[in-house]
């Protein structure tokens, strides 16, 4: 990862929405503790004027709700403020090559998160091929397009494709609101559906 530079540290999101045009930066890490707007909305609000930009959030919370806020709004990875550099160095690499990076202790209070029973009759239901389940249960678990491709023995322009038909059945924007949506579906059905 020698080649990853830093282009700029704003102190809030205000300032950093202003002039994170003119950098065009690939990969963001976001504090969601800043002054004023906090770094879920300005993670919204960067993914809704350049998607292309890779948010990693990076704070002491650990509440599933604000894990949660910051997967919806858009963010593709969370990592703990005592992260280690090295750790966060990983992380970078690990969305540049499409994984979803997360702490060991983030990963598994989103598993439990996904434990806690909650139904709701109106949500709609989403039929995803055999294969396309298969996809979506790789990527939930972190893994990039290249070693879904080699464990499922596919093409990465097969697998690039299977993901296009998921985000549009799922109605998201991002591998990582694919996977909370397919595992908040799979929550809510219960086992055996």
């Amino acid at each position: 990862m020698d080649d990853a530079r830093c282009v700029g540290v704003w102190g809030t999101a205000e300032e950093g929405l202003k002039k994170i045009d003119a950098f065009r930066p690939k990969i963001v890490l976001m504090d969601i503790n800043l002054p004023g707007m906090s770094g879920i909305e300005a993670t919204a609000l960067l993914k809704q004027h350049l998607p292309e930009v890779l948010v990693i959030i990076v704070t002491v919370h650990r509440e599933h709700k604000k894990i949660f806020d910051a997967l919806k709004a858009g963010a593709c990875g969370y990592l703990i403020k005592r992260s280690r550099p090295s750790e966060v160095r990983q992380a970078i690499s690990d969305v540049r090559s499409g994984g979803a990076p997360m702490s060991a202790e983030i990963a598994r209070r989103v598993v439990e998160a996904f434990h806690q029973p909650v139904a709701d009759p109106n949500e709609e239901k989403v039929e995803l091929s055999k294969r396309e389940t298969e996809v979506v249960e790789l990527v939930a678990e972190g893994l990039a397009n290249k070693e879904i491709a080699d464990r499922l023995a596919l093409s990465i322009e097969t697998v690039r494709g299977h993901l296009k038909n998921i985000y549009e059945k799922l109605h998201v924007r991002s591998r990582t609101e694919a996977a909370v949506k397919y595992l908040d579906s799979v929550r809510k059905r219960g086992p055996g559906h």
